[in-house]
């Protein structure tokens, strides 16, 4: 890291550092998984963290508002109605934790290795939104908040933000603000940090499949009576073909060529290829025939199954023919497609090539749109100076393969070009076991989100 000098926001991170990590750990104690209802008094408690944390950091106002899902934490803090107003979105909200036994430490007790905190959420964003919280606080403890914050942290992200938009809708004055920044996606590695410039949509579903009306003995019924696992692993293995595309008809239909000049950028962008297929522990890389791995990842969607399930799984064996068989899929998306014309489609293909032996159910869970930022914005610019300065080097800018479902949503209702600072990394394994957060990513989120707010108020809107 580019050493800050004896700046009053460097010092005071660097005396309050203990203080700093040990409210990131009890954040990150609180198993804030939003899409098990099991959950549901522990998203409420770290709602409250939230609430209170940003009050005790100098917020002026920091309140829970109720919506039909999870609660949302809005805060702000202003200065001057005449200065710049940034708003500061982030999610509390967790990924599952399966499976438990895959972690080499329980994934809600906090564990720091090696620089390292692991723990769910740690990366994907409690880690990230913690780091704006802290920026607050230095900010204000050092007399240098002269921006006017606003903070949107909800707790939905991770199945979807079906609450949000109607929020965002009757709160337009309250989250009115000159720039939006939102702390939830990676560096392309340590060495070369990046500028979030798009994220991809997503249209996830779940499918059933059903044969006979109970378990059958397979020694009196196979070969006579329909597999419903049989039927389901054919449907979805005819879902993408050998050169990586996807069978959909009508799927590419909307899709944009990248234009060359495009290309030409992601051919300059360093990237380790083989450093990449070490770390995940792959020989090699797979996707659509004729797009490098950052494009893939990137500019080209894609066609992935999450779980599959039916019949006998537990220890030993028992023949039968299952009843029924289960999917969970879903596809990343890229710019001109449509979630809701995708799922249509995908549903009428799926009807079409299912045979009459098994009845087929589908149900849609959450889409979203893709979103491509302004690099024009003055707060992106500014970002990018912070970045520069604090990381004493030029950033890049890069599509993110992942998708935030309130990007698109937060540029239609609120007018503003939301920009994509994050400062996770590849190797951080969010959504999987052992996820962890670098907490060296950590400081230096603070000191560039304090370096970005001062250069901010300088900058013309």
């Amino acid at each position: 890291m580019k050493n800050s000098g004896n700046s009053p926001t460097h010092e005071y991170i660097r005396e309050n550092g203990d203080r700093f990590q040990a409210e990131l750990l009890e954040f990150l104690s609180i198993p804030s998984v939003s899409t098990d209802s099991s959950f549901k008094d522990d998203i409420g408690r770290a709602a409250v963290f939230v609430r209170d944390r940003l009050l005790d950091a100098g917020a002026d106002r920091a309140e829970l508002y109720p919506t039909s899902g999870h609660p949302v934490v809005y805060g702000e803090k202003i200065v001057d109605p005449h200065a710049p107003t940034l708003l500061c979105y982030g999610h509390y909200d967790v990924q599952p934790a399966d499976p438990y036994d895959l972690w080499k430490t329980p994934p809600f007790v906090p564990d720091i290795r090696n620089g390292r905190v692991y723990a769910r959420g740690s990366a994907d964003d409690k880690g990230q939104v913690y780091m704006y919280v802290k920026a607050l606080e230095t900010l204000c403890r050092t007399g240098r908040n002269f921006c006017n914050f606003k903070f949107l942290i909800e707790g939905e992200e991770e199945i979807g933000s079906p609450s949000l938009p109607s929020f965002l809708e009757s709160h337009k004055s309250l989250l009115s603000s000159d720039g939006i920044l939102i702390s939830d996606t990676s560096f392309i590695s340590e060495d070369l940090p990046s500028l979030t410039i798009g994220v991809r949509g997503l249209a996830y579903l779940e499918i059933r499949v059903e044969g006979p009306n109970r378990d059958l003995h397979s020694g009196e019924y196979g070969g006579a009576v329909e597999n419903p696992v049989h039927v389901l692993c054919k449907i979805l293995s005819s879902l993408k073909d050998s050169a990586g595309r996807i069978t959909i008809p009508g799927f590419y239909e909307e899709v944009i060529s990248l234009s060359d000049v495009d290309r030409k950028v992601y051919r300059s962008i360093p990237f380790n290829e083989e450093g990449f297929k070490e770390k995940l522990g792959v020989g090699e890389v797979f996707g659509e025939t004729g797009y490098s791995t950052l494009e893939r990842i990137g500019t080209r969607p894609s066609l992935d199954i999450h779980g599959i399930w039916g019949g006998y799984i537990q220890e030993g064996a028992k023949t039968i023919l299952p009843s029924q068989a289960h999917a969970k899929l879903s596809m990343r998306l890229v710019p001109n497609q449509r979630g809701e014309d995708i799922m249509e489609k995908t549903l009428r293909h799926l009807k079409s090539i299912c045979p009459p032996t098994v009845k087929l159910s589908v149900h849609p869970h959450h889409s979203s749109e893709a979103f491509v930022s302004s690099t024009e914005d003055p707060t992106y610019k500014s970002a990018s100076k912070a970045l520069g300065h604090i990381f004493a080097c030029t950033p890049v800018g890069v599509r993110c393969g992942g998708s935030i479902p309130i990007v698109p949503v937060l540029h239609r209702v609120l007018g503003l070009s939301p920009v994509l600072l994050g400062f996770g990394l590849p190797e951080d394994a969010i959504h999987s076991p052992n996820e962890s957060y670098a907490l060296s990513q950590y400081w230096k989120g603070i000191e560039t989100l304090c370096c970005l707010f001062e250069d901010r108020l300088s900058s013309s809107f």
